[in-house]
């Protein structure tokens, strides 16, 4: 059985990245019969087709592990030329220790330990706070001229009921630095932070959070409301300064990413944005076009529409097709792996990428939406390069993603009853000491990093599978 370790180079100051899920999964199908529910609530009410999953091998440094080392051999880099590193992470194992310093490991050898950066937690926000962070160092009067790295690493799990469907496992690795593909827009991010308890995880002797689900959705429109209407302005005002006199919508992204909880969330997301537009409009034509029928909803305001069933399903059905075309091919790696947190939003990224050529994403504009429960969010938007001729730096990063569907199909499946047993396991066993993991370490991925033991002073030991097998 394999793991998918997938590589792939983008962005202004972002330069290589590889992306980590585990090699087995559950289908969701199977898991609403195995519960007892009725069928198509996980796969038509969440959108999720199967979820990745993590065996007790896994936790989150050894992901981290795997998907730093990974990166670089494949990039071919030297452990000299990081110069920072920042993880982005809500799964936590240890109160003080942070899973930088375990990751500080690989550069041992090398003799490197002049590397900045920490761990970096907000729920699933850690990782683009930490991408921002790095792209900052980068073009700051302390770069040193090395890359940055970036860390996005968790596994989301949840107690038996409702909120268990809507788990997962992955891990992301990109690499900060000049000459890429893809360009992150200044001066344009939005972002909105607030105190609340949608989502956290007050119980530090247990993988499971506390989830107001109800709350959390609202949370999320409501955050994704603010972080539009503050980038809308910025890049009005942007334009304006250059003579460009025109409001900006849904329109003028060729493609809009978000992290994902589920599928279904965001294909509402999108109609979200819509209805954003709609309100904000001086004039639109309710007769024809794009708002054609929605003039009832004219005089409605956001902040009561948050639970407005009859507002959602007229703003989903009316940007269905925006969503066919600007949204649905990023969830490639959301509905088949399922919420990885912090890699979530970046693992939209792979999947839009993977699915269209570099003569199609050239010059485009890709809008994306980050949000952590708690909460803090941002929208921020990247530009790819024009350059699509054939060797080109886009030309490669396409090519390098051509076989993700293949790669996901490689993986195991694995029944309901085994999944739920594995699950127990990693719950009794969690922060054990005197602690050696159960299950074969075989199905992991050629050269993935696996927990060995654990001491009877919490101190975790690490192995790393033969990357290659050698046959006699």
């Amino acid at each position: 059985m394999l793991s998918v370790l997938l590589v792939f180079q983008f962005l202004h100051r972002l330069c290589g990245a590889l992306v980590y899920f585990p090699s087995q999964y559950v289908e969701q199908v199977e898991l609403e019969k195995y519960d007892g529910v009725e069928a198509g609530k996980y796969t038509l009410g969440l959108g999720q087709k199967q979820m990745g999953f993590c065996s007790a091998h896994e936790d989150i440094n050894s992901l981290c592990l795997t998907v730093v080392q990974r990166l670089v051999e494949r990039s071919r880099l030297s452990w000299d030329s990081i110069g920072r590193l920042e993880v982005g992470t809500e799964t936590i194992i240890d109160k003080s220790k942070a899973v930088k310093t375990v990751l500080m490991q690989l550069f041992q050898d090398s003799g490197n330990t002049d590397v900045e950066g920490i761990d970096t937690t907000n729920a699933c926000y850690g990782g683009t706070a930490s991408l921002f962070n790095s792209v900052d160092w980068v073009e700051s009067s302390s770069w040193d001229g090395r890359y940055a790295m970036v860390v996005c690493g968790d596994i989301a799990v949840y107690a038996t009921g409702n909120a268990r469907p809507t788990g997962g496992a992955g891990a992301v690795a990109m690499l900060v630095g000049p000459e890429a593909p893809l360009v992150l827009e200044r001066g344009v991010r939005g972002t909105h932070m607030e105190h609340v308890y949608d989502f956290y995880k007050p119980d530090l002797a247990s993988e499971y959070p506390m989830v107001d689900g109800k709350l959390s959705i609202q949370c999320y429109f409501r955050a994704l409301d603010q972080c539009y209407s503050v980038y809308r302005k910025k890049i009005q005002s942007q334009w304006q300064k250059v003579g460009v006199d025109k409001p900006f919508t849904l329109e003028d992204f060729q493609f809009m990413i978000f992290h994902t909880p589920f599928c279904k969330l965001v294909q509402k997301s999108v109609g979200r944005m819509m209805l954003n537009d709609f309100l904000a409009a001086p004039n639109p034509d309710t007769q024809s076009g794009l708002y054609k029928g929605l003039q009832a909803f004219r005089g409605v305001k956001l902040e009561d529409t948050y639970s407005d069933k009859d507002v959602e399903k007229a703003f989903q059905k009316a940007s269905l097709e925006m969503f066919s075309q600007k949204t649905k091919p990023s969830l490639l790696l959301s509905s088949r792996n399922g919420n990885m947190y912090t890699p979530s939003m970046y693992g939209c990224l792979a999947s839009l990428l993977a699915q269209y050529s570099a003569q199609q994403l050239a010059g485009s504009r890709i809008g994306a939406f980050s949000y952590g429960s708690g909460l803090a969010a941002s929208l921020f938007s990247m530009r790819v390069s024009q350059d699509a001729a054939p060797g080109s730096p886009l030309d490669k990063l396409v090519s390098s993603l051509s076989d993700l569907q293949t790669r996901l199909d490689a993986r195991k499946r694995v029944p309901p009853e085994e999944f739920a047993e594995i699950m127990k396991q990693r719950e009794e066993s969690h922060h054990l000491v005197n602690h050696t993991p159960q299950g074969s370490k075989d199905d992991l991925f050629p050269g993935t990093w696996y927990l060995e033991r654990v001491d009877d002073k919490h101190r975790r030991q690490y192995a790393r599978r033969q990357l290659y097998q050698i046959k006699v």
